[in-house]
């Protein structure tokens, strides 16, 4: 790393630091800029690091969730269809009650009519 208008190392050098209205200087040596500069490059490469780190992690969570999005659609495919089959038995079970119900109000009428005949067989 080089300072502007190369400095000669152990020579300090003015930093301004900040905007046009607030700036502040500083006189450091060169050792200082640069140990300086190395520590601000290794936390830049830190944060990259963290960065990728983070692109990584939410790539593999949308692969994961894409795969579970598509799992979930088959289960609610499949559900739909078992809804399906249980809405056509209980038409089933709907019918099957009313005719047990229909046999239960007929059945002294039936009994009834058979006795009778058996009853003109008889005579």
């Amino acid at each position: 790393m080089s300072l502007p208008n190369e400095q000669v190392p152990g020579e300090y050098a003015n930093l301004t630091i900040g905007r046009e209205d607030k700036t502040m200087a500083s006189e450091v040596t060169r050792e200082e800029f640069e140990s300086r500069v190395g520590v601000v490059e290794r936390e830049v490469e830190g944060e990259k690091l963290v960065t990728r780190y983070i692109l990584e992690q939410t790539r593999r969570n949308s692969d994961d969730l894409g795969a579970i999005k598509t799992r979930l659609d088959r289960v609610e495919g499949k559900v739909d269809g078992v809804d399906r089959k249980v809405d056509g038995v209980d038409r089933k079970v709907d019918r099957l009650d009313r005719k047990v119900d229909d046999l239960a109000k007929n059945l002294p009428s039936i009994v009834a009519e058979v006795m009778r005949e058996v009853q003109r067989d008889r005579k």
